[in-house]
């Protein structure tokens, strides 16, 4: 659960971790076993060689007991160098200023000295200064020996093998390559799905997706297809559903206006005003259900300033001598549906007027960075365990927002505010207005 927060989010991501994490391991493993069991051990063996050979030249230089012992000199450090490679010079009489000092760089240097100096400790047996200098190829090792120093030169390749640098340049260059490709192919692989999750985003807001194609291998072209074949339910469902209730309230207007031209005709009595008031509530309640049914209609997104938005929406209430009040600490432009977005609005300016006598409507950012919008009443509010039940379509809380008079509620407003919303990929929900002891209604739109 720790290491969850810190693995990719993406599908590419986590694809791309399947494969390189076996193959680091690997690497790891494989390159645990070069170093320690074959490099290592390679390395050791030709340490063993050069010591030996060091040794036995130091026994010599300390035997050396000619008339002339200048030619002895020069012979054996011929010798040295035609069969050891060794460039040996010996320096009767001196003395090391420092033995026992190791002189090496981090690095293939120091890697090399922790293998060379335990093998010169157990075979030379003698003080030596030792210095690599693998910049330019080279090893310096001086011993002291009991007539004099005998200086050692020794190419770098005597105790150092440059299979490390080749097994290092295979292994990554194939680790590179190994990701290069996969990187390609699982890209081809997740763009079907990134294409899938556009087009079901689309479709969610009330969006076309005609363009959508199913494509990439065989199972997310079966989701894709499966995709289309939803979108296609969908779209006639929503059309079935709007075209029966727009057939319903065509068929109910008729008698409707019937009933008012008999209405009119008959002398003011209270039960003929009842009548009408419940013909004018029978209206109203149609018009609600085609609202519904409507949702946003081919309106297009495009770009509105929603400061200007709500504002217009507020002036237009204020007007007509309604009591909502309008402050903003923002002022982002924003793809909107204005129509439908207005609607949406309204129907909650609306509902806080129906239940109180004053809104208050405020826009802001929310802590992600998003609009955030918050419509507030002083009314009598909703019992908490409601407010997810106030979305659902005619739904109404009568005993809490509406108890000594009827408010010609359908309980459709919420319902298409919600949905209009979620057009828009925001989201809505209820809560308690600490403030202004009302209800509290808060939006969120992505910028």
């Amino acid at each position: 659960m720790i290491l969850k927060k810190y693995l990719p989010r993406t599908l590419l991501g986590r694809s791309l971790l399947i494969l390189v994490v076996p193959v680091i391991l690997v690497q790891i493993v494989t390159g645990y076993v070069f170093f320690e069991r074959h490099w290592g051990k390679m390395i050791e063996k030709l340490c063993y060689a050069v010591t030996g050979e060091v040794a036995y030249l130091a026994d010599v230089y300390e035997t050396i007991d000619l008339p002339n012992v200048v030619d002895a000199y020069d012979n054996v450090r011929l010798q040295a160098i035609n069969r050891f490679d060794l460039d040996v010079t010996f320096h009767p009489k001196e003395r090391l200023q420092s033995a026992m000092r190791v002189s090496a760089k981090p690095g293939w240097e120091t890697v090399v000295a922790d293998i060379f100096v335990p093998v010169l400790n157990q075979k030379l047996e003698r003080p030596f200064d030792l210095r690599f200098d693998f910049s330019d190829k080279w090893v310096f090792l001086d011993v002291q020996l009991s007539n004099g120093v005998m200086a050692v030169s020794l190419p770098e390749r005597r105790i150092f093998s440059s299979s490390g640098y080749i097994y290092l340049l295979w292994v990554f260059g194939a680790a590179m390559i190994l990701l290069i490709t996969a990187i390609l192919f699982m890209r081809n692989q997740v763009r079907p799905i990134r294409k899938l999750a556009a087009a079901a985003s689309r479709l969610g807001r009330g969006q076309e997706v005609s363009y959508f194609k199913p494509e990439g291998a065989r199972e997310v072209r079966q989701a894709g297809r499966s995709f289309i074949d939803m979108a296609t339910r969908v779209r006639r469902q929503i059309e079935q559903r709007t075209l029966m209730l727009a057939g319903v309230s065509h068929d109910l207007r008729t008698p409707i206006t019937r009933l008012k031209l008999a209405f009119s005709m008959m002398p003011d009595t209270p039960d003929k005003q009842d009548m009408l008031g419940d013909l004018s509530d029978m209206e109203r309640m149609i018009d609600g259900y085609l609202e519904f049914a409507r949702g946003e209609g081919n309106e297009q997104s495009a770009p509105h300033n929603i400061k200007e938005l709500i504002s217009d929406i507020v002036v237009a209430y204020q007007k007509n001598n309604a009591n909502v009040s309008f402050s903003f600490s923002a002022n982002d432009t924003i793809d909107l549906k204005p129509v439908a977005f207005s609607r949406c609005l309204n129907n909650i300016v609306s509902n806080g007027l129906r239940y109180g006598d004053q809104v208050w409507v405020t826009l802001g950012r929310g802590e992600d960075g998003e609009v955030f919008i918050s419509v507030q009443d002083n009314g009598p509010g909703i019992k908490p365990e409601h407010y997810d039940d106030v979305f659902k379509p005619f739904f109404r809380e009568d005993t809490a927002r509406s108890q000594t008079e009827n408010h010609g509620s359908v309980g459709l407003g919420l319902s298409i505010a919600m949905d209009i919303v979620n057009a828009h990929g925001g989201t809505i929900w209820l809560d308690k207005s600490v403030e202004h002891g009302g209800l509290s209604v808060c939006i969120t739109l992505p910028i």
